[in-house]
């Protein structure tokens, strides 16, 4: 067993943990004290804190998962797809990954990436849909097109529909009319980010082999020391340093992987963080990093604060490295970003500015207007962007140096590629790195719309540092939902759409290039990046 440690190097943390040690942040945070985060949280604290003892209250669900798990093995079910988006996919993708057992993760709506997952053994599949609201657009496309796809194959749908969700939702209805094999109603008092470890997280990741009792267990060693009002205490020390600084203008994180063994760590915990702490103008950026020797990590700005998780050969002359198994793991990230919600004075629990894409998605399936048009077009890529961003430019090049003209000293830029994450698309998230290079400036890249439920949060109502880079592309082939009056091509076009919309609403600068073929587009924006 990897020990939890949490260790600052050129880091001033001390004093900021003496202060949490003094409130008793941490035991108030374990005994659910929803007043620490002020009167204007406290209401949404009050039913946002049950992720405290999940390693306790999730117990339960163990001999459900596994006697699910052991009925579908033995009638020849041994492919597992989840249908999910941001807090309802991303911590099973860590868990499985780690675990080295297969999870077919669909937080797309892609009509190729859709398409790929429904054409690979349907007759051995079982999904599981999950979302708490059960509302969520992505996840009731995908489970439509599932249940048409094994009704048109002789396979009863019901029979292979799992549902997570929360009590008395739609989908809780809907999969109880409907006889789906099996609903797991997950606590409500859990937010999607905080859900690793309630039925969101375990159920997925039981069902596709991984061992989730050992996830409980870790958790479960570490919960006494994150709940304990002493220096020592490696989540206070986290919190402190992940806010620490706000008075001295270090509100960004690069968190890279030294060998830890745990997979895909850094996309989780970027969830959590961005979600949770970038609104009302402040919050901490998080970059995922691939590894100790990008840029931000290795060489990191003054406003950069490195987190390595594992055990690097060298340790960060800035920076904080974490160790510890992946239960742990999740429940010290939790604790840390409610106690830099604290010290940043924001409500972790909440995420104001998400449903705005999500709305102008809306309005714009609803309106179904016609595509604006491309300020030029340079070869295959079609070039738009906000206003006043492309006067004068004619060139994609010249389009992305002005993009790039608009970066400060303190800001980032956010790549959103709403295109196939793992399909033949999946090259161009080679960028970033380039892109750091070329900048000097933190990079973060985001597959859309999965995004829009992580980072999306951060974009909107976070610091207006950022400029934004969106990526887009017409799909070889389109993908019906059933019962809908819009496919998967339009619903993807329609979320980037409203996606940039509402940036440029909050005057953020956003330069759109729109690949009218995806191989030959993301073939030239390689080099034009570079």
């Amino acid at each position: 067993m990897t020990a939890l440690t949490v260790t600052t190097y050129g880091v001033d943390a001390d004093a900021v943990v003496e202060g949490l040690v003094g409130e008793k942040v941490a035991s108030r945070i374990a005994a659910k004290d929803a007043t620490l985060w002020g009167p204007d949280a406290e209401a949404e604290a009050s039913i946002r804190l049950g992720w405290t003892d999940l390693h306790e209250t999730s117990r339960p669900l163990l001999a459900e998962i596994e006697a699910l798990s052991a009925e579908l093995r033995a009638e020849g079910l041994d492919r597992i797809v989840l249908a999910g988006m941001g807090g309802s996919s991303l911590a099973p993708e860590v868990i499985t990954r780690t675990a080295g057992v297969e999870l077919t993760v669909l937080d797309t709506t892609d009509p190729g990436s859709v398409a790929r997952a429904l054409a690979d053994r349907l007759d051995r599949t079982v999904i599981v849909v999950s979302s708490k609201s059960g509302s969520t657009v992505e996840t009731d496309s995908q489970r439509r097109v599932f249940a048409a796809a094994f009704e048109a194959a002789g396979i009863d749908s019901a029979s292979r529909i799992v549902a997570v969700t929360d009590p008395g939702s739609g989908l809780a209805e809907l999969a109880e009319a409907g006889g789906y094999r099996r609903v797991f109603l997950a606590d409500p008092n859990v937010g999607g980010r905080y859900s690793a470890l309630t039925a969101f997280g375990l159920v997925p990741s039981g069902l596709a082999g991984a061992d989730i009792a050992a996830l409980l267990d870790e958790a479960a060693a570490a919960a006494e020391r994150l709940a304990g009002d002493v220096t020592d205490n490696p989540a206070l020390r986290l919190g402190a340093a992940l806010a620490g600084g706000k008075g001295n203008g270090r509100d960004k994180v690069a968190i890279a992987d030294a060998g830890s063994g745990i997979v895909g760590f850094a996309d989780w915990a970027e969830q959590l963080i961005a979600e949770s702490t970038g609104k009302l103008g402040t919050g901490v950026l998080p970059v995922a990093s691939g590894s100790v020797d990008d840029p931000e990590v290795a060489h990191p700005a003054a406003d950069v604060l490195p987190a390595v998780v594992g055990e690097p050969a060298q340790p960060p002359a800035k920076g904080v490295v974490v160790t510890g198994e992946l239960g742990a793991q999740f429940l010290l990230w939790e604790y840390a970003t409610a106690v830099a919600g604290k010290l940043l004075g924001i409500n972790p629990f909440d995420q104001p500015d998400v449903e705005s894409a999500k709305k102008a998605a809306r309005g714009l399936l609803d309106a179904t207007p016609e595509p604006e048009a491309p300020a030029f077009t340079d070869g295959v890529v079609e070039v738009r962007g906000s206003a006043g961003l492309l006067d004068g430019v004619t060139t994609l090049s010249g389009a992305v140096d002005a993009l790039l003209g608009r970066l400060a000293p303190d800001g980032y830029l956010a790549v959103m590629a709403y295109l196939d994450r793992e399909g033949d698309d999946a090259g161009l998230a080679a960028v970033r790195v380039p892109l750091e290079r070329r900048t000097e400036r933190p990079v973060t890249f985001g597959w859309g719309p999965r995004f829009l439920h992580s980072t999306g949060q951060y974009h909107k109502g976070g610091p207006a540092q950022g400029v934004y880079l969106q990526v887009t592309g017409a799909p070889a082939d389109d993908l019906a939902i059933p019962d809908r009056p819009f496919t998967f091509g339009q619903l993807i076009a329609a979320q980037a759409a409203g996606d940039a919309q509402v940036l440029a609403d909050h005057d953020r600068p956003v330069l759109r290039l729109h690949l009218t073929d995806r191989k030959a587009g993301i073939e030239t924006l390689r080099d034009v990046l570079r």
